[in-house]
């Protein structure tokens, strides 16, 4: 399941925003099934995944046992629909008791009072969650959401590509400009080959004709393009939370990525991969990319899609500054207007519980927010034959922050088509760097 928060999915989103569509939504809405019935009362907890929504019908069995007086509804808003719809919902008080949020969307809502303080809901005393996720949701000194989910990003690759060509995926790095120590340029020439079996630098070498790409640079915030920013020592951020991705290490990060597309013609054309976030993926599980680099929100995808490829996990490249994974969660936020503080806080409280967790990780949906919960997701892989201690080694120690602030999602909608232009190579590096920037902190003012 893809944790989608803005990343991957920005251009999806901006084709989306249309002022109206979420008008007609309004039916059957939450406020018809929160109330009190016959058998007590009755909740409703929103997602916008239907994997997650049946683990979690599991998950809500085993607390009515415990809760016999509270009945909750799990239901299922696209991810399409979902941030048009939420804010209609809030205004309306049709919106859910409980609801799912990603770390882009959180805190203007924190900050405009329409999510309880979850910290004080659930208390002090609760099983150990996973940090940078409770980081994420921290605000102002207060907890506003549960971890649920979380990612972080790990490289696939194709085992008999890379094999063949004698590439060691585990020692790949990037330095900007293909410098000193840098050894992802040369596997990806390797990796890379057309229908006549020649290389990127070699003679004939025909890029219209690419059979296979060696890696999956592209406008890939969670995955690709975040990542290589810290690596290079860049800020995505100020801690203001203005932008400040066009400095100097910025202009090494995109550049690099850009050059590995137009220049060493190594990885997918961007007039591909900025109009579909999943055209590498697809790639990868025709045997047409040899080093993807994703995260855990595509392995079963991948998994039942990759028929007759050879393929596992390594740990992501590595930069000037080391490996920096992005981690990303989902929260569980309680709804401040809610007519049933006490169930709720309920609720918010079993879903920060190993038990209340249990289902997400033992079907395989995603690593789960409870640390002690994780264990089972590694199992329902390994049962599979696959190893995801990678994107588990990729969480710990020091990790990229997505990003935080009530206006983000305004500014990142703003600066995109700016930055889509520059891997397109529409417009240099530097420029386009500094107008994505300027265009993305007006849009959060």
């Amino acid at each position: 399941m893809k944790l989608r928060g803005l990343f991957t999915r920005q251009k999806r989103k901006l084709a989306a925003l249309t002022a109206a569509a979420t008008l007609a939504l309004a039916a059957c809405s939450p406020a018809d099934s929160s109330s009190d019935s016959s058998d007590g009362t009755r909740l409703t907890f929103r997602v916008w995944d239907q994997e997650a929504a049946a683990a979690y019908r599991e998950s809500f069995k085993e607390f009515r046992k415990k809760n016999p007086e509270i009945d909750v509804k799990v239901e299922v808003v696209s991810w399409n629909r979902y941030w048009d719809r939420l804010p209609l919902d809030i205004s309306s008080g049709d919106m859910a008791d409980v609801y799912w949020t990603n770390s882009s969307n959180f805190a203007q809502y924190a900050d405009s009072g329409d999510i309880m303080d979850a910290g004080q809901a659930v208390g002090a005393d609760h099983d150990e969650w996973q940090k940078p996720v409770v980081d994420l949701y921290t605000r102002k000194g207060k907890l506003w959401g549960v971890p649920q989910l979380w990612d972080s990003i790990g490289l696939y690759y194709n085992k008999s590509l890379v094999g063949a060509a004698g590439v060691d995926v585990r020692s790949l790095a990037w330095a900007p400009h293909g410098g000193q120590g840098d050894t992802l340029l040369s596997a990806a020439r390797k990796l890379t080959v057309d229908a006549a079996g020649r290389h990127p630098g070699e003679a004939g070498f025909d890029a219209s004709h690419t059979k296979v790409y060696g890696f999956n640079a592209q406008a890939d915030m969670q995955a690709v393009y975040l990542p290589f920013l810290a690596e290079a020592g860049a800020d995505y951020q100020s801690p203001s939370g203005q932008f400040a991705f066009a400095s100097s290490a910025g202009e090494d990060a995109i550049g690099y990525l850009v050059d590995m597309i137009s220049k060493h013609r190594v990885a997918p054309p961007a007039a591909d991969t900025n109009t579909s976030a999943d055209a590498t993926r697809d790639l990868f599980v025709q045997g047409k990319l040899a080093l993807y680099q994703s995260g855990p929100y595509n392995l079963k995808t991948i998994a039942e899609s990759a028929k007759g490829v050879d393929w596992g996990l390594a740990p992501l490249v590595a930069g000037p500054k080391g490996r920096l994974s992005m981690v990303h969660g989902v929260a569980a936020v309680g709804n401040a207007k809610t007519k049933h503080k006490e169930a709720t806080a309920k609720v918010l409280a079993w879903l920060g519980t190993r038990q209340g967790q249990l289902p997400l990780a033992e079907q395989g949906v995603s690593f789960p927010g409870v640390v002690s919960a994780q264990g089972a997701f590694v199992d329902y892989w390994k049962a599979k034959g696959v190893d995801v201690s990678a994107f588990v080694e990729a969480a710990r120690g020091r990790t990229v922050r997505p990003p935080v602030g009530p206006k983000v999602n305004a500014g990142t909608n703003a600066y995109t088509p700016i930055l889509l232009d520059v891997f397109s190579g529409a417009r240099p590096v530097p420029e386009g760097l500094k107008q994505a920037q300027n265009a993305g902190n007006a849009g959060m003012k």
